[in-house]
């Protein structure tokens, strides 16, 4: 059992935030190097341009299609085509699904978490984002008690107690570990992309997400959060054009997810997520060349 008197005794330790600029620049390069060896590429730079590249040749849509389960080749298949998709009947067996969150507050309460708290959108992708260790049980009283403007949220956290309950298809060759996401109505991931393929799996609640592809960065403002993330100041659920005036240009697909539906998101797209109801979510992330770009031989690190 975790040590319920440190309730962040089992968390990953915070990065640092101030580093001289020689520690900051190495510190940059050993995770780009790193992240170009989990994903068996030479640059993650060049396969994010290899990404908008293969996206500006990707037809308009205007909205997610909705797929029955797919086994994994069906699903590569379909995957390779680089637009995003959900896939139903998978997500609604798995065990987790049919733990309610009163089972959750019983049998979970000593879990560590760190939850999001503040003004969590703004500083969504700085290195000092405001984050308070607790267990789960604090986390769902501080819930429960209300706060005003954003609710407090558990996002991107490994809960490994809870990988048993689900069930994920073998869509990749390589996956990261299960990352979980649990938080009331209102709270909110903004715009941002990953250069990882990812699934993300609703469990309980509904949330709204809005996608955009990723050529469209140059109408979205980017900054660089680390050589796989990037985030957007752009808003699409209250676009300020004014400060903004190139997102007039970007594709903005809205889609619901609701229990039981499981994201497919393409490397490279933007999306953001709100919760429109108390939600359980959990995503993985794959670890090698996006699907879309069908294995390019280019991009391969090279063997021996």
């Amino acid at each position: 059992m975790a040590n319920e008197d440190n309730p962040a005794a089992r968390l990953p330790p915070r990065p640092p935030v101030h580093a001289s600029p020689e520690e900051a620049r190495a510190r940059k390069q050993a995770r780009e190097e790193k992240d170009a060896l989990v994903r068996g590429v030479s640059s993650i730079a060049e396969m994010r341009e290899a990404i908008r590249r293969a996206a500006r040749d990707l037809p308009a849509i205007t909205e997610v299609p909705r797929v029955r389960a797919l086994d994994a080749a069906a699903f590569r298949a379909r995957a390779e085509c680089g637009l995003p998709f959900m896939i139903t009947g998978l997500v609604g067996r798995w065990p987790l699904a049919a733990l309610t969150p009163g089972a959750l507050r019983e049998r979970f309460s000593h879990l560590p978490v760190r939850a999001r708290v503040g003004d969590y959108i703004n500083t969504a992708f700085a290195p000092d984002r405001a984050m308070q260790d607790m267990s789960m049980l604090e986390y769902l009283e501080l819930v429960d008690a209300g706060t005003e403007g954003l609710p407090p949220y558990l996002g991107n956290l490994e809960l490994r107690e809870l990988n048993s309950m689900c069930h994920w298809p073998a869509y990749f060759g390589k996956m990261g570990p299960p990352r979980f996401w649990l938080g009331p109505a209102g709270t909110v991931t903004p715009l941002h992309c990953d250069y990882d393929d990812n699934i993300f799996a609703q469990v309980w609640g509904t949330k709204r997400i809005f996608l955009a592809p990723p050529h469209h960065d140059i109408f979205l403002y980017p900054s660089e959060a680390n050589a796989i993330l990037f985030g957007s100041p752009f808003d699409p659920e209250a676009p300020d054009f004014e400060r903004f005036p190139l997102a007039r240009q970007a594709l903005m697909i809205e889609c619901i997810v609701e229990p039981g539906d499981m994201l497919y998101v393409p490397a490279g797209w933007y999306h953001q997520v709100r919760a429109l109801s108390f939600s359980l979510s959990a995503n993985r992330w794959a670890r090698a060349v996006p699907l879309a770009l069908h294995g390019d031989g280019t991009l391969l690190r090279p063997v021996g």
